[in-house]
């Protein structure tokens, strides 16, 4: 499985996590995520010798956005975001032209290199994850030891049991989890270990998902 470069920057007053995610032998990168600091952004960009090619947005959420209108005022790049978290949010939409909506499965072109945008809904209708060689970055659909809300707007439960259990089941287990926020002990964590530990991964049908993913929260 290829090594991908990727740079984790941990950005804002949530923990979030923004990825830079390329080719390890090319200039152009996306940032999946692009909120709370863009100089930031671009300073690691510059640093690492890079080049910004896109953005990558795995759900509309405005601690995951918040930085595209600063971005996209310094940057003309194409934006991909899952078909149906476009329909599902009215902020995504304001970005008119800069929008590459995507379907499931879709790839995702940085400079030579072609990504996989994977749909995996249930924290919002459209949440995707970038699969990007042996990296998958996760957004807010899944943590090394948890998995994202589902009693939000757009959250679905039942949704987010099948995109645990079926799509990112054909992830394999050598794959670099890379969530959305720092909400565990370490930063990154092999798909193979989160399945064993976190305890979303442990239910065998999807009543006994959804009735404890929608417990009553403390």
């Amino acid at each position: 499985m290829r090594i991908p470069y990727v740079r984790q920057l941990k950005l804002g007053p949530m923990d979030n996590f923004v990825y830079l995610v390329g080719a390890a032998d090319s200039p152009d990168v996306v940032v999946v995520d692009p909120a709370w600091d863009v100089e930031a952004i671009e300073r690691a960009v510059a640093q690492d010798g890079k080049r910004l090619a896109g953005a990558f947005v795995s759900h509309c959420h405005f601690d995951h956005i918040n930085g595209l209108p600063d971005l996209l005022s310094r940057h003309d790049v194409p934006v991909y975001a899952q078909r149906a978290e476009v329909e599902f949010s009215a902020e995504l939409r304001e970005l008119k032209d800069a929008l590459r909506p995507l379907g499931p499965g879709d790839a995702v072109p940085v400079g030579a290199e072609v990504f996989q945008a994977l749909h995996t809904p249930g924290h919002t209708p459209g949440s995707h994850c970038l699969l990007a060689g042996d990296a998958l970055v996760s957004g807010d659909t899944l943590f090394i030891n948890g998995c994202g809300r589902c009693d939000m707007n757009g959250g679905d439960p039942e949704a987010m049991y099948r995109s645990l259990s079926q799509v990112l089941l054909k992830v394999p287990d050598s794959t670099r989890l890379l969530p959305g926020h720092d909400y565990a002990d370490v930063p990154v964590a092999p798909l193979g270990d989160v399945r064993q530990k976190n305890p979303y991964f442990a239910f065998p049908d999807v009543a006994s998902f959804v009735a404890f993913r929608m417990r009553p929260r403390k």
